[in-house]
């Protein structure tokens, strides 16, 4: 188990390598830079002064080769620094690290609420199979499909002014300042988010229990008289897992930085507007950085999911 772990931590590596490479040499393939975006593109036109743009390009090193820049951004991020963004001056991290905790939670709270609907809902399909639940747990998660997150945020802000005569907060709150006022505002868009991808999720759990129910070991346990619930427990729903942690898995990755829409709704300023904001002012710090922490959220959730796919399966390890 220790030899599969280390061999699946070590892939990460040149997988993050490769991913800085292609960012930074992409950025810079497109026309324009932060000092046009910021002068030029302020309104300024043609009366900007080049020698000011010049001056400002040296000041961010601009002027500097391309293999130059890179090396001074790897060498910045094997220190774990990511430098200063272009835009404002400020250290990355102060930038990210608000707005990171704020999509993360909303990303926790949005898979848990997907997994607590996907799973259950899941099993109960394929267990009453094309009964009037199954087909009741089908509309269900074509209407998550269905609908966008974005929409349904929409609604529900409605549903409560209309009916509540309240509003959720507006200005984020960290959990550890004011544990009730961070879930009435967060606690909306993670059942909006979480509901459109719990769709996804329930379907593949249907389809994947209804495969494992109908394996020869299934019929055989239930031709010892073993329960029903000690059968969907130890045998059924384990080796079902697999296909749905890896979708849950995914959702949670993408929730990081996906969900720019949906947090404009709520006026959550995360990670996706960051995002927005970044590429927008051709900031190529910041955005080589956010490009970097949403690559190393996927891959370590893939690098997680393996991890769980040799515990659910013991043949993987082994293979």
């Amino acid at each position: 188990m220790l030899k599969y772990v280390v061999k699946r931590f070590l892939l990460m590596i040149p997988t993050l390598l490769g991913v800085a490479v292609v960012t930074f040499f992409l950025l810079r393939i497109v026309p324009g830079d932060v000092v046009e975006a910021r002068f030029v593109g302020g309104g300024q036109g043609q009366f900007v002064d080049y020698a000011l743009l010049a001056q400002e390009r040296v000041k961010l090193g601009l002027d500097q080769p391309l293999w130059k820049q890179f090396v001074t951004w790897m060498w910045g991020l094997v220190r774990l620094d990511l430098g200063l963004s272009m835009w404002t001056g400020a250290p990355i991290t102060e930038e990210i690290k608000l707005r990171l905790a704020l999509s993360l939670q909303v990303a926790v709270m949005a898979t848990v609420v997907a997994t607590l609907l996907a799973i259950p809902l899941g099993v109960i399909a394929a267990l009453k199979q094309d009964t009037w639940v199954d087909y009741a747990v089908r509309v269900f998660s074509i209407a998550g499909l269905a609908t966008p997150s974005f929409w349904l945020g929409i609604v529900m802000i409605l549903g409560l002014l209309m009916i509540f005569k309240w509003l959720p907060p507006m200005v984020y709150t960290p959990f550890w300042v004011d544990p009730w006022e961070n879930l009435a505002q967060l606690i909306w868009p993670a059942l909006a988010v979480g509901y459109r991808y719990s769709a996804v999720a329930t379907r593949m759990t249907r389809s994947a229990m209804l495969e494992v129910l109908r394996e020869d070991y299934i019929r055989t346990a239930k031709a010892k008289g073993l329960w029903l619930r000690l059968i969907l427990v130890r045998h059924a729903l384990k080796n079902a897992m697999l296909p749905v942690v890896t979708v849950i898995g995914l959702e949670f990755a993408f929730l990081l930085g996906g969900l720019v829409v949906t947090e404009q709704v709520f006026n959550l300023n995360g990670i996706g507007m960051l995002f927005v904001e970044a590429i927008a002012r051709r900031d190529y710090t910041l955005t080589q950085a956010l490009v970097l922490l949403t690559a190393s959220a996927f891959i370590v959730v893939n690098f997680l999911m393996d991890v769980m796919y040799a515990w659910l399966d013991p043949r993987i390890r082994h293979g």
